[in-house]
């Protein structure tokens, strides 16, 4: 059955010498004057204590004054130095966004009028129900309900407010209902560390079942009787090795392992075939990948092997009569598809060869007709395909030159009409169903905005631009009409470029804050996301990994020499591995932003890289190298690792954040930048630390707290960009 909400596809692991100073009392005394410009606050900010400390790797000493911010208890962080030191940054933070606090406000007041408070997604029929969830107004999170098709009340089955309650944090991770539309086995995270708890409720009586399993991390799926579970568990690295059977009434420390990976960089996950007969025991990393088929009627069975892993190789399966479907790009970068026979599961025969123009990116099965997703020079196909005629494709057409268009909510395998999300820079979040056979549309739900929106006062355009290597890299540009392109107004430049996600120019209500101030929202396609295709991404990890910190500095100056904004007046954000790009970008040219905002960046590359104790490293050098086996991996992260290349020269004005629980980027990546950066810059530009002291790689977890942070992220560049509170 088709989930409430799934943790869906995990994110991947966005992690994460200098010459030494002279005088740090007189640093210390500089940096106080020059970074309170409010002389009645009494703080300073922090300076961390240089404590030395070095490492030989390759025949290569490392000095690292700031490895003490590592608590060595992790991922407990107990040690009340670090704590003190963080809640010191927290404190400077404070004081000087204190004079900020009425535009804050004013911004957060803006975007929560932009939000339908009481907003509920459009139903959708799954078997003999039909689903939907909504927000109450004022409320942080989500209440889930359903109704017979037959008619009938609604039924309340599940309140993420009432499980929030009296929490700082919480995240329903995921969430599924059992075959018989009894039973809901659901999992949270309540601090943020991203292990979740499973429970089971009766939806019958509400009543919760003694079945309670601690510690999941990956999807879950039913049994076809309704009567077990398979899941997978985090192991004490916080990784998914495993995947478990567990029956209802059994004691969950007994539950059957079906299959344990053994290669430490490899992770587990599962999931259920369109028919809903096998479930899907896939492993792997960021390049590789092996699935395993069980029965869903018999999990415990000998799993079926589809094909032996092969390093560089990716596949993914589904099932349909029998007949096994293949996304796979082992004989093209941009994937093909292919069949086999379970009898035969490792013969694959092409069914649609790969392209050099159309990257495919993924593949759905439904009764009569099978679905593919893809891109074309970065636009969004969906092509619906009849399994008789398989070459022959119908292309649903969308109305605008630039747009996000993929399937959207599609439980049921038995269909004629298509659930389908669209949207653009300019054209808020709509919600069609597309009739197959005529190839109509019928809209439900276009996202409101309560306060007011008006599309036809917005423009948006996509340029390319010549990367100093030659490269053409597309930009997506949002602006209010009347933008002045003569370099005279701001612009924010957005990117992320890792692990082959693409940033689609997508609509957003919160970046209207800044666009009606004047600001050109910017979103640079650069190399490392596979938006053009996987070569694009290819071209922008391990050993070509500087493309990507060169194509958005390209793009910036570009930018500035088009007229859309000038030195100063570019600003800049990322986060994730999106915020070692923030990193990498500032060491490469700071005088061309005018303000930077990091989110939980991973910037101490080298570090990270070079421990394998740390939960998520292993699975991680396929994207990054493997520095501590491979010397040439180690020099070229060394090259561009942000944290290791900071130096003695002006910065601009930087925000950085982190979460004390983030398992993904550690909480003292971005501590020990923000030290290092506050002694060694000569500038008198402000450098704040936020740590979220509950949460982890998300930030706060309710809706309005989240707005929040957004809020402040914005003032903090109109009030750096001397904008005013206005």
């Amino acid at each position: 059955m088709k989930p409430l909400l799934k943790i869906g596809t995990p994110i991947a692991l966005c992690l994460s010498a200098a010459p030494a100073l002279a005088d740090d009392t007189q640093k210390d005394s500089m940096t106080a004057q020059r970074e309170n410009p409010h002389p009645e606050t009494a703080i300073q900010p922090p300076m961390a204590e240089k404590r030395p400390h070095s490492f030989t790797a390759h025949g290569v000493t490392i000095s690292d004054d700031y490895h003490w911010l590592r608590d060595p208890g992790y991922p407990k962080v107990g040690n009340k130095e670090i704590l003190a030191h963080l809640e010191a940054e927290n404190a400077w933070f404070e004081a000087q966004m204190k004079p900020q606090a009425a535009l804050t406000e004013t911004i957060f007041q803006e975007m929560k009028g932009r939000i339908k408070e009481d907003d509920s997604s459009v139903p959708q029929k799954d078997g003999a129900w039909i689903y939907w969830s909504k927000f109450d107004e004022g409320a942080q999170y989500r209440k889930h309900y359903r109704k017979p098709v037959a008619g009938g009340a609604d039924q309340l089955i599940l309140d993420e407010n009432a499980l929030a309650e009296g929490k700082d944090y919480f995240r329903l991770g995921a969430a599924e209902i059992s075959p018989d539309g009894k039973l809901l086995a659901y999992a949270y995270d309540d601090n943020g560390s991203e292990r979740f708890d499973l429970h089971v409720r009766n939806l019958e009586t509400g009543a919760e079942l003694a079945d309670i399993i601690p510690g999941t991390l990956s999807g879950i799926v039913w049994t076809k009787d309704s009567k077990g579970l398979v899941y997978g568990l985090a192991n004490e690295n916080w990784r998914t090795d495993n995947a478990h059977y567990h029956r209802l009434g059994d004691d969950p420390k007994k539950a059957k392992l079906l299959y344990k990976e053994a290669d430490i960089g490899f992770g587990v996950g599962v999931g259920l075939t369109a028919q809903e007969d096998w479930i899907v025991i896939a492993t792997g990393d960021n390049v590789t990948s092996e699935v395993r088929l069980v029965p869903a009627d018999n999990p415990a069975a000998e799993p079926i092997l589809i094909s032996p892993r092969k390093t560089g190789r990716q596949y993914s399966v589904d099932v349909r009569d029998g007949t096994l479907y293949i996304l796979t790009n082992d004989t093209h970068v941009n994937f093909r598809i292919a069949t086999a026979s379970l009898s035969n599961p490792s013969e694959w025969k092409t069914l649609i060869a790969g392209s050099d123009r159309h990257y495919l990116t993924g593949l759905s099965l439904f009764k009569d007709f099978f679905v593919t997703e893809g891109r074309i020079d970065g636009l969004d196909q969906v092509e619906v395909r009849r399994y008789d005629q398989p070459a022959k494709a119908e292309t649903i057409r969308f109305p605008e030159a630039s747009y996000v268009a993929g399937l959207g909510d599609n439980p049921e395998y038995d269909v004629q009409k298509l659930r389908l999300d669209y949207e653009s820079m300019v054209t808020p979040d709509t919600v069609f169903d597309y009739e197959v056979a005529t190839g109509t549309f019928e809209t439900l739900k276009v996202q409101e905005i309560p306060s007011g929106y008006d599309a036809s006062q917005y423009a948006t355009e996509r340029v390319t631009i010549t990367a100093r290597d030659g490269a053409r890299v597309p930009v997506s540009i949002l602006y209010k009409k009347g933008f002045k392109k003569d370099g005279s107004q701001p612009l924010h430049l957005y990117a992320y470029g890792a692990y082959g996600y693409a940033m689609p120019p997508g609509f957003s209500a919160n970046r209207l804050s800044m666009v009606d101030r004047g600001f050109a929202y910017a979103i640079a396609h650069i190399r490392g996301g596979d938006d053009l295709g996987y070569q694009w991404y290819l071209d922008g990890k391990l050993m070509k990994r500087t493309n990507t910190f060169n194509d958005f500095v390209d793009a910036g100056r570009a930018l500035i020499e088009m007229g859309y904004t000038s030195n100063g007046k570019l600003t800049a954000s990322g986060g994730s591995a999106g915020g070692e790009l923030m990193g990498a970008v500032v060491n490469q040219a700071p005088e061309l932003f005018g303000a930077v905002v990091a989110h939980v960046a991973f910037v101490d590359v080298l570090n990270t890289m070079l421990d394998k104790d740390l939960p998520l490293t292993p699975g991680e050098w396929p994207e990054w190298g493997n520095p501590i086996l491979d010397k040439a991996a180690f020099d070229y992260i060394r090259s561009y690792s942000p944290y290791d290349n900071v130096t003695a020269k002006a910065y601009p004005p930087m925000l950085w954040t982190a979460g004390l629980n983030d398992p993904r980027v550690t909480y003292w990546e971005p501590a020990k930048m923000v030290a290092k950066l506050r002694a060694m810059k000569t500038d008198d530009n402000v450098l704040l630390l936020k740590t979220n002291m509950g949460a982890g790689h998300g930030g706060k977890s309710g809706r309005f707290e989240r707005l929040h942070e957004n809020a402040e992220e914005a003032a903090f560049l109109i009030w750096q960009l001397g904008l005013g509170a206005k």
